[in-house]
């Protein structure tokens, strides 16, 4: 077992406890990988992750073996992570993100691969949502109509907003592939979007501070592991530029952003581990159709609002899930 199993393993161990009689009683070690293009999850965040496949009956250090491979920002470390991965003979690759889920559709068409990304139809993962065919299946978790309820959120707390700024990785094929109708869907809500691209984090500094020399009023945050791991340096970025962020992760409002409006994590993993069960127990990915969020959560930063002078509608006040004072 390398450092990096152990790892994975010792993280999903944390969580290990006595099963209840009902649980999963399999001696037979199972195997599964973990693909994913971010720097490495704390203990805790493994203790998240981990937890459903554990309420199913999967533990690591006991019927389970986690092969975890974290490309910590290093996109070209994806296909031949994916390569490695299949030559231990993993059962199942479980990935984050659509560069991560094509390097590891490249690498096999065998392994069942289950994924969490964004628009799998119009990346090119799948046929569709309710046949995916061949071997992947998972949890898509943007479309067009999620973005544009953002952008709406981001117009009703700032009615004279006319430019946005947004960020997109440019080694991540999703935004490519989705470029055209969220430019489209800008036009809709009155909107020009400021889209520039980075490639690695050195860059996002400076990337900020090109959009508000273009004059952006905003900015607009996705969901993206490269945004996750910088976020204090980004939100920081944006509040010395005076530009409120709506973003795609409730995580980015502790480091300062304004609005989040995203699924939850925890429906996340908790689908992503009944579709790990239902494999290792025997279903074929082509027979499992892809899944979407059916809980969302809307949350607001008072305290950067007040810092920006900005004052939160009342209305959107009452349909947030959570105030941050």
């Amino acid at each position: 077992m390398d450092r990096r199993t152990f790892i994975g393993a010792v993280g999903a161990a944390i969580i290990a406890a006595p099963l209840a009689a009902s649980a999963q009683t399999a001696t037979t070690v199972r195997r599964i990988g973990v693909l994913t293009p971010d720097a490495r999850p704390t203990a805790a965040e493994l203790l998240q992750e981990y937890a459903p496949l554990r309420a199913l009956g999967w533990v690591a250090g006991r019927n389970l073996l986690v092969e975890r491979r974290d490309a910590s920002g290093r996109a070209e470390l994806l296909r031949p992570f994916a390569e490695e991965l299949v030559r231990l003979k993993v059962e199942i690759i479980m990935t984050w993100g659509t560069a991560a889920t094509l390097a590891a559709k490249n690498a096999t068409t065998t392994i069942p691969i289950v994924f969490v990304a964004g628009d799998p139809v119009r990346s090119g993962l799948v046929a569709s949502l309710s046949r995916p065919g061949g071997n992947i299946t998972g949890f898509s978790i943007v479309g067009p109509e999620i973005n544009a309820k953002r952008l709406a959120l981001l117009r009703e707390l700032l009615p004279g907003l006319q430019r946005v700024g947004v960020l997109e990785l440019s080694t991540n094929p999703f935004y490519r592939a989705m470029r055209k109708e969220f430019e489209q869907t800008c036009r809709s809500l009155g909107l020009q979007p400021i889209i520039i691209e980075v490639a690695a984090a050195g860059e996002l500094e400076g990337a900020i501070a090109e959009m508000a020399r273009r004059r952006a009023q905003a900015l607009f945050l996705q969901r993206d592991g490269l945004f996750y791991d910088n976020r204090v340096p980004i939100v920081s970025a944006a509040l010395r530029y005076a530009l409120p962020t709506l973003a795609a992760d409730k995580v980015m409002l502790e480091a300062g952003a304004l609005v989040s409006y995203a699924h939850t994590d925890e429906e996340q993993y908790q689908r992503n581990a009944a579709f790990v069960d239902r494999i290792l127990r025997g279903a074929k990915p082509a027979d499992l159709p892809i899944e979407q969020p059916t809980q969302f959560e809307l949350v607001v930063n008072l305290k950067t609002a007040k810092a920006l002078g900005i004052t939160v509608p009342q209305t959107l006040l009452l349909r947030a899930d959570e105030v941050i004072q």
